[in-house]
């Protein structure tokens, strides 16, 4: 996977790069749903935060909807003894959706396929041009 250009990131650019540069071709399994941006984009999403961060880890997790139990992916932060979850993508979930378990994934055994590796490396190229307008 590659290391990100940039000098400095700023949350808010962060999310408002991430959201623009989602659609079909960064999500699992194309997915795509009109209103939905976020659908299927949250583990394109956490290893991009986690290449443009480092220090932060990716959460695997369980999410309760009025539908069942879904996948869902994330990033976690410790700083300072306290856990701060760093999550852009929980709005693909109805209101009401609630984690009911999640695990630290090891960075070093990821095994992310070749078109998860595609659909990472365009998301970051993406987010990275947008974010490029503010240095």
């Amino acid at each position: 996977m590659t290391k990100s250009s940039l000098r400095k990131v700023d949350m808010t650019q962060l999310r408002e790069a991430l959201e623009s540069s989602w659609d079909s071709r960064t999500a699992n399994l194309n997915m795509f749903e009109q209103g939905n941006p976020a659908l299927g984009q949250c583990y394109p999403t956490s290893r991009v935060v986690q290449i443009l961060f480092p220090e932060t880890e990716i959460v695997e997790g369980q999410v309760r909807t009025d539908k069942g139990i879904e996948k869902h992916f994330w990033n976690v932060l410790v700083n300072g003894g306290t856990t701060y979850h760093i999550d852009f993508t929980w709005q693909q979930f109805p209101s009401g959706s609630s984690v009911i378990s999640y695990k630290v994934r090891d960075r070093d055994m990821l095994g992310d396929s070749q078109g998860t590796v595609e659909r990472v490396e365009l998301l970051l190229q993406r987010v990275e041009d947008y974010l490029r307008k503010f240095d």
